[in-house]
């Protein structure tokens, strides 16, 4: 570059303005347009302005509450348009059957223990599982109560009546499945036979889950407990319906339709059985999920139910079955571990009453259940929650004793 480009000004500027800078040492231009293809600023250190310093915030000093502010709290009182149908189960022999006790579930018009709003009129009952196969693998904490009757299904339900105040008995046939010893269903009614005659309190039929099967066994029992008002549990989607409901109907029995967690299912199943069956012949299971595993859906899936039904939907007002012994599925209920879990033999009894808890919060009716002690503590809170107060009459939750 030569000393003259040097000296050469980057803008042409007029010598008046040139002038007027070195005069004034700033001007002020008004309506000008400037073009330039690069604009260098030199800025020279201290000549910024300074940042203005921000005011600290005043925070107010917390005032002390001198008092509790007081306020009225009402009872809120709904009106519920619906109903739950009751259902009984067993029978006497003036009404057919040869059971000493019956159970009638179901009544509510309110949720579940709003004694402010309705009276449960009907207890919930718990009933005790016993299985037709010894070989069934119980968890040691459940097996050391049971462990003299494995072998003799009618000595274990009488077991669980006399000894435990078993209010049903749940008779679980495994050992029809074809895929276990798949008994015959002239052999299950013996079975079914030997626990009649051995308690007197109603008893309910449980299947393997194989549609076919299940059916065949359930036709069997129902044929020679005529009357009995048995409790056959369950009749599905899977399965025929229309052959199963008329069995129910014919041979004068009640059935626990099985949904898995689906409401909309739940309905559609009921709305199937109604074409063959009264409605005071049919229980409810949306599925029992153990803690852990999803008891908060199960929950919500049986309160939806309930909720709907007292507001009046005509498909879903049927009382509700919970097949609690399903906590032991989970594996913290019977798996060994560390100390801080406490020893098994707390552990799983307490997973299932947690477990029975939860869902009779929900508006269960019916509690498939095993282990004594989290069957005791169940019913205990049954009795708490159902002894003597009328509508409108509070709960001191503050001095009630468990």
């Amino acid at each position: 570059m030569t000393k003259k480009e040097e000296k050469k000004p980057s803008l042409p500027l007029s010598p008046r303005i040139i002038e007027a800078l070195a005069k004034f040492q700033q001007i002020e231009l008004e309506d000008v347009e400037i073009y330039f293809d690069e604009l260098e600023l030199r800025l020279t250190p201290g000549m910024m302005p300074g940042m203005p310093r921000l005011a600290k915030p005043v925070v107010p000093t917390p005032m002390k509450p001198t008092s509790i502010l007081e306020a009225s709290v009402d009872n809120l009182h709904k009106d519920y348009p619906g109903q739950i149908v009751e259902v009984t189960i067993g029978a006497k022999k003036a009404d057919g059957g040869s059971r000493g006790s019956t159970v009638t579930i179901g009544g509510e018009t309110a949720p579940a223990y709003y004694h402010f709003q309705g009276e449960t009129p009907n207890k919930p009952v718990i009933a005790f599982d016993v299985f037709d196969w010894s070989k069934v693998p119980l968890p040691r904490a459940v097996k050391m109560h049971y462990r003299e009757v494995l072998e003799d299904t009618a000595e274990w339900a009488r077991l669980c009546v006399e000894k435990f105040g078993g209010e049903m008995i749940n008779l679980h046939f495994l050992s029809i499945d074809p895929l276990i010893e798949d008994t015959s269903a002239k052999e299950a009614s013996k079975t079914a036979e030997a626990v009649l005659e051995a308690v007197d309190v109603p008893i309910a039929i449980g299947g393997c889950g194989d549609p076919k099967k299940d059916l065949e066994v359930f036709t069997a029992i129902s044929e020679i407990t005529e009357g009995e008002r048995i409790l056959f549990n369950s009749v599905t989607l899977d399965m025929d319906i229309e052959a199963t409901a008329k069995m129910i109907r014919d041979h004068g029995h009640t059935v626990i339709a099985f949904t898995s967690m689906d409401v909309n299912r739940a309905r559609e199943l009921n709305r199937k059985l109604y074409d063959f069956l009264p409605k005071d012949r049919i229980v409810m299971d949306t599925t029992t999920a153990a803690l852990g595993y999803g008891l908060d859906y199960a929950f919500t899936v049986m309160e939806r139910c309930r909720l709907a039904a007292l507001k009046g939907d005509p498909e879903l007002n049927h009382p509700l079955s919970s097949g609690t012994t399903n906590a032991w599925a989970a594996r913290e209920a019977w798996m060994k571990m560390g100390p801080e879990w406490a020893p098994r033999e707390l552990r799983g009894p307490i997973w299932e009453t947690v477990t029975g808890l939860t869902l009779l919060l929900a508006g269960v009716d019916y509690f498939m259940m095993m282990h004594p002690a989290a069957a005791r503590e169940v019913k205990k809170m049954i009795t708490n929650l159902t002894s003597g107060r009328k509508p409108g009459e509070p709960v001191d939750w503050v001095s009630l004793r468990f």
